[in-house]
């Protein structure tokens, strides 16, 4: 039977990117972002049949109604992938950054929770095994100058996905944390400096549905990126502040995944 996936942040980037190669597959979709006119170009790409869900992940009741209607529609799903994410240079000096830094926060981290919450009775119910994915980034792996927003937003995700993971482990239901490097999208397009192991978006979905489909409980990708976090990680901090305290910053200003 054809798979069915639930994706936030579907109207570009990762989340796009993952609705084509799933559609690729045969899997039957819902697609959720706050664009609604970009999510139905994107269902008439893919052949239409998809549910499409025009909403902010930050918004709790929006996403119980469309959980309600894609399960109605189509059934639990196999997999739901909390995608939708946002990204901005923020300073806590700067007063005018505090609306930026909690936007970022509930979109980031509660949507992430909003988007899987009302899923889980029926993913529950259902047999078989099903995924829950949030992605993450490797930016919450150590903090970055001038993005205290985004990664405190990303820790909080890789946190609350390990948490996740060990409640939902009794249940069948797999928990997969994917914190990616740098991949081609208008998220990264904004970054004014060298992006190392840059990875095109599409490349990058291949690999993403790999790890989901095996299970894997945390996969950073490209691997490469893996192995600087690791070491990033291993630093004491007074070199990595001698390193990292004088590192290009993102502008400042959100910018959308």
């Amino acid at each position: 039977m054809a798979q069915k996936v639930f994706i936030t942040g579907a109207s570009s980037g990762i989340g796009e990117a993952l609705a084509v190669w799933y559609a690729a597959q045969g899997a039957r979709l819902g697609l959720a972002a706050r664009r609604g006119d970009a999510l139905a170009a994107l269902n008439e790409r893919l052949g239409g049949g998809h549910a499409c869900y025009p909403l902010d992940v930050a918004d709790a009741t929006a996403l119980h109604a469309a959980a309600a209607d894609f399960v109605a529609r189509f059934g639990a799903p196999d997999i739901v992938i909390a995608s939708a994410g946002v990204s901005a240079g923020t300073l806590t000096e700067c007063e005018e950054d505090l609306a930026v830094f909690r936007r970022i926060m509930d979109i980031n981290v509660y949507g992430m929770a909003a988007t899987f919450a009302p899923f889980i009775p029926a993913m529950r119910a259902a047999s078989g095994e099903r995924r829950l994915v949030g992605i993450a980034s490797v930016a919450g792996i150590r903090g970055l100058p001038g993005a205290e927003a985004y990664s405190a937003s990303k820790a909080a995700a890789i946190a609350y996905l390990e948490s996740l993971r060990l409640e939902m482990r009794a249940h069948g239901i797999r928990v997969v944390t994917i914190a990616p490097g740098y991949i081609e999208t208008p998220m990264t397009a904004v970054n004014p400096y060298k992006m190392p192991f840059l990875l095109p978006v599409d490349r990058a979905a291949e690999r993403f549905a790999a790890a989901i489909a095996r299970g894997a409980s945390y996969v950073v990708i490209p691997w490469p990126m893996g192995i600087v976090a690791k070491l990033l990680r291993l630093l004491p901090n007074a070199l990595y502040d001698r390193l990292f305290a004088g590192a290009p910053r993102k502008p400042r200003g959100l910018a959308l995944r």
